[in-house]
């Protein structure tokens, strides 16, 4: 299976999911679609590359992207709370271990 494959499989399951947020939304998101449209948004056709998602250019989800990568980046940098609480026990709990074991020697 190529990437383009795997992108339009996943992409088809955002746009069925999507459908039916719209469906269930119609009133709010009605409103939302006619002002895109109506030219409330706007691209220089000199600056993008042509392709389309909908009316929006593929570029703008480049923002989408690099918040995906980078959220869970900056998460696993910083760790949380737990992560670092599980972290000191696995220490202890490796440094007790050691001990124990120069002490059966």
């Amino acid at each position: 299976m190529t990437y383009w494959a795997i992108n339009a499989v996943f992409l088809g399951l955002v746009a069925v999911t999507a459908g039916a947020a719209l469906l269930l939304r119609w009133a709010r998101t009605r409103s939302t679609g006619v002002s895109s449209t109506r030219g409330l948004v706007g691209y220089d056709e000199s600056r993008i590359s042509g392709a389309f998602v909908g009316i929006a250019p593929l570029e703008d989800f480049a923002y989408a992207v690099a918040a995906l990568v980078l959220l869970p980046s900056v998460w696993t940098l910083l760790g949380s709370r737990r992560e670092t609480e599980a972290a000191k026990a696995a220490r202890a709990a490796r440094r007790r271990g050691t001990a124990d074991a120069e002490e059966a020697r």
